[in-house]
């Protein structure tokens, strides 16, 4: 399985290895072999190039960085990382602030503003569009980045990464579902659910099972008591987050 695709948390509020800085927000460093996509930038810059350098990642290595929604503890480490990467692609959408927008231009070697539909940004690599939040309590408008691989012996494997997932992970996880015509293996991230009840993470749990989602990795955003009922759900199916944590994507049947 040594070509799939990687997924290194850089930045989460969810302790992980010993050494790293656990702050609150998130990030990760996905490798596909062909791209270097850096998801979010979690809401401290020095802290996430610090941890960087302690998981030995180079941030001049970043193809893509790609932001899911405006939030601070997300978008946080911006300056810094396009300080050490101007040459690399920023990917953001419609609800970022048009100002920002405006500035960013000049700072990255190509600046891609996705609206409300999917798109494709490099083989393999996609958006699921601007989605809107569950409710105006819920947040702004988010993108979830899909992947798409296919490994050398034609084993395939698909990944719904989300920052906050305030349109609901399962909303994200339909929108990659369609786009690739199949169910999706992982979904990785926040799932929103800290100040969710019971029945709230009994649904979102359940609608993950119903669209076939084979492993989980639950962080950030997600809370105790979702992230138990998910590991409680999935078992072994369910990664660990944490800053640190690296995550290989293997195929549902892998």
């Amino acid at each position: 399985m040594s070509n799939s695709p990687r997924l290194t948390i850089l930045f989460d509020n969810v302790p992980g290895l010993p050494g790293l800085e656990s702050l609150w927000g998130f990030a990760a460093l996905i490798e596909t072999g062909e791209q270097t996509v850096l998801f979010d930038t979690g809401s401290n810059g020095r802290a996430l190039l610090r941890n960087m350098a302690a998981l030995g990642l180079d941030p001049t290595a970043v193809d893509v960085l790609f932001l899911s929604h405006p939030h601070w503890d997300h978008i946080g480490g911006l300056d810094s990382v396009l300080e050490c990467s101007p040459a690399l692609t920023l990917v953001l959408h419609q609800g970022f602030s048009k100002h920002l927008i405006a500035d960013l231009r000049g700072q990255c070697k190509d600046l891609v503003v996705v609206g409300a539909e999917p798109r494709q940004l490099a083989p393999g690599l996609l958006s699921t569009g601007m989605l809107s939040a569950r409710s105006t309590q819920q947040g702004p408008p988010e993108q979830g980045l899909v992947l798409d691989t296919t490994l050398p012996d034609g084993a395939q494997i698909s990944a719904v990464v989300s920052g906050c997932a305030h349109p609901g992970m399962e909303r994200l996880v339909e929108r990659g579902t369609a786009m690739l015509a199949r169910p999706i293996d992982w979904a990785i991230g926040g799932f929103h659910l800290m100040y969710a009840g019971a029945s709230e993470i009994a649904h979102c749990v359940g609608a993950l099972q119903a669209l076939d989602v084979a492993y989980v990795a639950p962080t950030h955003c997600t809370g105790d008591a979702a992230r138990a009922a998910f590991r409680q759900a999935y078992g072994e199916h369910c990664a660990e987050g944490g800053a640190g944590r690296e995550i290989l994507l293997r195929p549902r049947f892998g």
